[in-house]
């Protein structure tokens, strides 16, 4: 039997995600809007609608639900008497909302690294940043954690870390053995280059848990899900 001991998360997009393209003409709007901001710079409402072809008022109201959003900021520009003029510009959180290519980058950078130094160098740089990993986490756990908490307990919150980072993961018990199990991997491109990444994270768990932590199941090689078995065979 199955039995969970890390409550699933919620997965739930952030609020200004919604705001990203979508079906119908408000979200389209938003976006048109953000691009805009992005290309030209500041603007008042009334050069971007006439830049989009959209009404004043439908501009205004999207320009209002993405300064809630944190998307957009607004600044009163002052020219001789009379009301002041507001330019509205993209905040740096909606950075997240326009194409990236961080995936690009590091399997770029693993190429660079393979190149210049070999295998050799590859599994320095993983080691490296294993170690820096394990600082972090140890650091977490410890101070979320009393000191001599069980494997279960320890396992939990290591679960619950890798979720944070994008890994969908939770802890169970089955058959009376710990499990680890991550739904998704948020390096893939990064891993299935390069082997040696996985056998860092496997590395990483066992010195956060302190005890034999065997992969049985490997998104990398074409499963369905990462699977860890933690702890000696029951």
């Amino acid at each position: 039997m199955t039995e969970p001991i890390a409550p699933a998360a919620n997965h739930a997009l952030p609020g200004p995600a919604t705001l990203a393209p979508g079906s119908g003409p408000a979200p389209a709007l938003r976006r048109a809007i953000l691009v805009h901001l992005r290309q030209s710079g500041p603007s008042a409402p009334d050069a971007i609608a006439a830049s989009l072809g959209a009404s004043r008022s439908g501009v205004a109201q999207q320009l209002r639900a993405l300064d809630t959003a944190g998307l957009v900021s607004r600044t009163a520009v002052r020219h001789g008497v009379g009301r002041p003029r507001h330019l509205y510009d993209v905040t740096p959180d909606a950075q997240a909302l326009f194409p990236s290519n961080y995936d690009g980058l590091a399997t770029g950078l693993l190429a660079a690294i393979l190149e210049v130094g070999g295998e050799s160098l590859v599994e320095e740089v993983f080691a490296a940043r294993r170690r820096q990993a394990e600082a972090r986490l140890r650091a977490e756990i410890d101070a979320a954690l009393p000191a001599g908490a069980p494997l279960e307990d320890r396992l939990r919150e290591l679960a619950r870390l890798q979720d944070e980072l994008g890994y969908l993961a939770e802890a169970r018990t089955e058959g009376g053995e710990l499990r680890l199990i991550e739904h998704n991997c948020a390096v893939l491109d990064v891993a299935r280059a390069s082997p040696v990444a996985c056998q860092a994270e496997l590395e990483l768990f066992e010195e956060l848990l302190g005890t034999e932590v065997r992969r049985e199941r490997h998104i990398a090689s074409g499963d369905r899900r990462c699977e860890y078995r933690v702890g000696p065979p029951a």
